[in-house]
Parts: structure tokens; sequence; C-alpha cells
């Protein structure tokens, strides 16, 4: 069986996202004072080492889904890993940007005995809010200020760098990966991204990749909402998407496996687009089988965003729902 195979007899799986201060959003945790640094740095880890990776396993095996994402990283300079690479690129010490603990084995060991395969989310615009990292890595230094800041070959390379010694380290523990950012406003083309897609191959010549060039993932030109294949290599497609709408009418998008992502909690203050890791339940469990099982006639897998806090706990009314979703899938 091959990986394309292998995901779509998955017919579904969860995302999770698990970044720095994810109980009150991401992106209040800047700082440039060394001080606040370290004291961020020591939360985060506290925050890894505290997730149980067992309660994760075991509840999602009780949900009954085929694969489960986890975010490696997004534009912190914070790492759920060790990475030898982001060390001696940045200069940040071991502990203060990438975990101590290799969250990553821990996961895909505790998957594993449930046949649940392990997907990683990582980005394309790396840790560009770090004012250390990001230059380090190859960005702008205002690259956060102008966030539309090109990339180039020496970004990439470094930063290729650091996914490679996670795919070699991981091997075939790590199904496949999917990566933000890549938009071709920043530069980002077939060249490339095959660098990228060459270091997660190195790990594991069978992973499946995607990268996400924004709304394209999922919306062309035309105002179709048909999703596209971006990378000319992609293994499946991004698909990031809004709502449980859109329904595949086969299996392939010029031959990636068709895929999307979809946020399950509730909108955020009306907003129909801020939805990731929110608690609650946006549609019906009875419409969102039946929609997850059109797809799967068609060929096509659905990922579902749900709430996980920093402790692997889930939100119970979400478990309710996506318990009954297993079982009719």
């Amino acid at each position: 069986m091959n990986a394309q195979d292998r995901m779509m007899q998955k017919k579904w799986g969860i995302f999770n996202h698990f970044l720095y201060g994810s109980e009150k959003g991401y992106t209040d945790w800047r700082g440039e004072d060394p001080v606040e640094i370290r004291k961020m740095a020591a939360e985060w880890n506290e925050q890894v080492d505290s997730f149980d990776t067992q309660k994760l396993a075991e509840t999602l095996h009780e949900i009954g889904c085929g694969y489960y994402f986890i975010t490696v990283m997004q534009g912190t300079r914070f790492l759920i890993a060790p990475n030898a690479a982001y060390t001696e690129i940045t200069g940040i010490a071991p502990g203060e940007a990438c975990s101590r603990r290799d969250l990553i084995r821990d996961i895909g060991e505790a998957l594993r005995k449930y046949d649940i395969d392990l997907f990683l989310y990582y980005t394309g615009d790396g840790p560009h809010f770090d004012k250390t990292a990001g230059p380090a890595m190859g960005l702008y230094e205002d690259y956060e200020a102008n966030i539309r800041g090109r990339v180039d070959m020496r970004f990439v390379k470094n930063w290729a760098a650091v996914l490679e010694e996670y795919a070699v380290r991981y091997g075939t523990l790590v199904k496949g990966w999917w990566v933000d950012g890549c938009y071709e406003s920043l530069g980002y083309n077939n060249e490339l991204l095959s660098v990228y897609d060459a270091a997660i191959k190195r790990g594991n010549p069978d992973a499946l990749a995607a990268f996400n060039s924004g709304t394209a993932s999922y919306v062309h030109p035309d105002g179709d909402d048909t999703p596209i294949k971006w990378y000319e290599n992609e293994g499946f497609t991004c698909g990031e998407d809004n709502d449980f709408t859109y329904v595949f009418k086969n299996r392939f998008t010029d031959g990636a496996q068709n895929h999307l992502l979809i946020p399950f909690g509730n909108y955020r203050n009306g907003v129909v687009s801020a939805g990731w890791r929110n608690t609650g339940v946006r549609r019906s469990k009875e419409y969102v089988a039946e929609y997850i099982k059109k797809n799967n006639a068609a060929g096509a897998v659905i990922t579902v965003d749900i709430f996980v806090d920093c402790h692997g706990n889930f939100d119970p009314e979400q478990v309710e729902a996506l318990r009954y979703i297993g079982r009719q899938l």
C-alpha cells in the first residue's frame, strides 16, 4: 500500500494547534528583554513537559480517527522538540527555543500502539516574529513589519536543515507534513519548495507533503472552491477551509490526494474564518459525519481542527461529537 492509499484508508484525522502561549494566543509571546525571554523559555518547557501523550493517544483511539497532526512551531522561536541545526544556525541554546523534551517522539510512540498515524505541521516563514532567530535564519530583520518580505535560497536551506534533522530523526514514525506559509507572494516556487520536499524525503521517502499557498490552497482565481495542487510533487492538497461545505467529486487533484483541513470549534465573535483551536461545535455531529462520508465516498480525506489544551485535555463537547462521528465512519 502506498502512502496516498494509506492516508485515504484512514478517512479522517484530528489537527491540534500546540504553540507557546496557546491558552492566550501565540502572538502574545513577544518580547526582546533577555530576562523575559528566559521566563518564556521556562514556561515553554513546562508546557511541553506537561503534555500527557498517553491521554492524547487514548482519547484519539476512543474517538476513532485515523491520524493526528500537531504543530512543530508557528512564527515564534519555540519548537516542540530539540534540534541541533536550529541551535547552530540561531545561536540560541538548547531549551531556550527548542524544548528539552522530544514531544514529537513521545507522541509518535504513544500513537503507534493504536495504529494512529502522526503528521506534522511546519511553516515556510520560519521564526519570523523572533528578532534573533528570524534574521539568523535569513529572514529580513523587518519581516514582522513587512509580512510580505521575500524569502530566498539562503533562508530556505537553513530552514530546511532544521526540517531535515527532524525528518531523519523520526523516519517512518512521521507519515506526512503540512507546511504553512509557502506563499507565492513571499517568493515561493517549485525550486524553493523542492528543497523542503527533499529534506522530508531524506527521512521517509514515502512521506506525504503539502505546501500551503494561502487562499489559493482551496480557492481558484476564477472563484471555484476546488482545492488546488501548489507544489508540483505535492502528495496531498493543503485544502485549508473555513467550514464543512465543499464536497469533492474525485480522489485526486493533479495527482495529489484530495484533502481538506477544517476547524470544528465555534466561530469567534461571529467571524467565519476565526475558528482554529476553538472549543464547542460549529456544526452538528450528524451533519459533520455525513459530510465526511460524502468526501470519503469520493476518495477524499478530511482533517478536523479541534481544541486540545496544553496538558492533552480535550473539550468534552467535542469529544462527544467526535466519538459519534468516528462510529459512523
